[in-house]
């Protein structure tokens, strides 16, 4: 067996255990930590524990701590070398795997290209960080532009202050628009019905509001760009990594609701 036989196959032994892949099915809706896995498993936390270490030591899983408190650990899917691995796996095996034919009838139907049937209502999802001035303004210009008129999308903060200059920079940099946008605070939502609420900060994430509806609960664990300092390249890259990292996440959530789409 090659060399890149084994490595795959490593890694799909990886995926294969049962606890492990919970992990991964349970880091595919938001980031999370240990003590909120243990509850979804129902697993004692040493075991969730130690194979949590061993995605991570897969480099599948991430591991970042907490702005909000220090002693907490988030985990989250590193979704792009999943995507790579899982890929190289599929190609080791046989090429078809990775490039299959077209399925009859050619590519997408009309209605998904378009993002859906005429007349259905638009996802309504709503990004929140504390100040509403960088990460969530971010991803909220980013779904604007990649979701079109199948999403309304919105941001608000817990203690808003105004559009970030270097996040409208960088969100130019990946061919987003979000100098038109304004800061907002989250109480202008409250009691409004939303499909997915979205906390990019953790310090939100603690004093998040409920919502009608029973919305999506996602959260996704960036570090504030803001924070950064450093030259003024420096500060701006910090910037440009959190967008580029936003729209991947984005991305894989466009896809994620196509697959489960919200009753109506």
């Amino acid at each position: 067996m090659t060399l890149s036989a084994n490595l795959s196959l490593d890694f799909l032994k990886l995926l294969a255990h049962d606890v492990r892949w919970q992990l991964l099915n349970a880091l595919a809706e938001s980031d999370r930590r240990v003590q909120e896995l243990v509850t979804i498993l129902q697993r004692p936390q040493n075991l969730v524990s130690y194979h949590l270490r061993l995605l991570r030591e897969g480099r599948v899983v991430r591991e970042r701590r907490s702005s909000a408190d220090g002693r907490d650990v988030y985990y989250s899917l590193d979704l792009d070398q999943l995507h790579v691995r899982y890929l190289a796996s599929g190609q080791t095996l046989h090429p078809a795997l990775v490039n299959a034919p077209p399925v009859t009838g050619g590519s997408l139907p009309e209605a998904a290209a378009a993002g859906g049937e005429e007349g259905e209502r638009p996802l309504r999802v709503l990004f929140l960080c504390t100040h509403n001035s960088a990460r969530s303004q971010m991803a909220e210009g980013i779904l604007r532009a990649s979701g079109g008129s199948r999403v309304e999308v919105f941001s608000a903060g817990s203690e808003p202050s105004q559009v970030h200059p270097l996040a409208v920079r960088a969100a130019a940099a990946i061919q987003v628009a979000i100098s038109g946008q304004r800061s907002r605070h989250m109480d202008e939502f409250v009691g409004q019905h939303f499909d997915y609420v979205i906390t990019v900060c953790d310090r939100v994430r603690e004093v998040c509001p409920v919502f009608p509806g029973d919305p999506q609960q996602i959260h996704w664990s960036f570090p504030d760009p803001a924070a950064v300092t450093g030259s003024d390249d420096e500060q701006f890259q910090a910037f440009l990594q959190t967008a580029r990292e936003l729209s991947t996440r984005i991305n894989y959530l466009r896809l994620m609701m196509e697959r489960h789409p919200k009753e109506i």
